[in-house]
């Protein structure tokens, strides 16, 4: 079988730009056959993005692309700026469930640098929370499997909550939504606990939970961060300052081996990572 690929044909040079010529077309060919262990594939799509040209945007940290200054790091910049609506020196609080996921461990860093004065974790293990607190600039965290949830956000909470970065849907979201402010917001960001149920997304709400809504004027819209590819540049740029400025801490989870995909998708889905979970393929 004849292919087409690209390849790289020259560079542009220190401090040049990127030009057509610096690549080529040319044909290659594929067997016929497939060994064990083969698999072929047809491209329908790909990306070119501006990260792809300089690993000094995450200091060589090149599985950085696949989380914090990737899709889940835009997912929680933009899903913060353009669903949060954060007002600078509003005092405002930020409760993020799911806090120690890739999307959750830098929401809550994004929710104070964007201007929350207090940011509020919910997890589910001890030593998340204890991450949450001493390593990723979060305000408190709370170990949804212990104690009453309720009463720990009362307590560190106290003026209510005006945004909630929705990670996990379910019991958790009702506790939160109940001691949300009039006028707040909702970053629906995921609901992970509904996932392997058989309901449409976003998951309906308790009639209880749906009157809140409503009478408290809090905004709940669906958020999906492919809506603002025109974004997506200037918020790499931005992330990338904040992690070479410090501002931004980064956690993965690595498993080496391709062979550990499954094992890595399962302790994901079931909240065994902190932060993002990459596996390891290769040097």
């Amino acid at each position: 079988m004849r292919v087409h690929r690209v390849v790289l044909n020259s560079r542009p040079g220190k401090n040049g730009n990127p030009v057509a010529e610096n690549f080529r077309m040319e044909e290659a060919n594929l067997p016929d056959e497939l060994n064990e262990g083969q698999v072929k594939v047809r491209t329908h799509f790909l990306s070119v993005d501006p990260y792809m040209v300089d690993p000094q945007l995450v200091d060589g940290h090149l599985s950085y692309f696949l989380g914090a200054i990737g899709l889940p790091g835009l997912t929680s910049l933009l899903g913060i700026k353009e669903k949060g609506h954060i007002t600078v020196g509003s005092s405002q609080t930020m409760v993020v469930s799911g806090a120690a996921g890739a999307c959750g461990s830098l929401a809550g860093q994004i929710g104070h640098l964007e201007g929350c004065s207090r940011v509020v974790g919910i997890c589910g293990t001890d030593e998340k929370c204890s991450i949450l607190v001493s390593e990723l600039g979060f305000d408190a965290a709370i170990n949804y499997k212990k104690g009453n949830v309720a009463e720990q956000l009362r307590e560190l909470c106290p003026s209510g909550v005006d945004v909630y970065f929705d990670n996990v849907g379910g019991d958790i979201s009702d506790t939160v939504i109940r001691q949300m402010n009039q006028n707040s917001h909702i970053v629906l960001c995921g609901q992970i606990s509904q996932y392997n149920k058989d309901v449409p997304y976003p998951p309906p709400l308790l009639p209880e939970v749906e009157s809140i809504l409503k009478t408290r004027n809090i905004t709940r819209e669906r958020f999906l961060v492919l809506d603002y590819k025109d974004k997506f540049d200037s918020g790499i740029v931005r992330l990338s300052q904040w992690l070479k400025e410090g501002k931004l801490k980064i956690r993965e989870t690595v498993i080496n081996g391709l062979e550990n995909m499954g094992v890595a998708f399962q302790s994901m889905m079931t909240g065994g990572n902190i932060g993002k979970q990459i596996i390891h393929v290769s040097e």
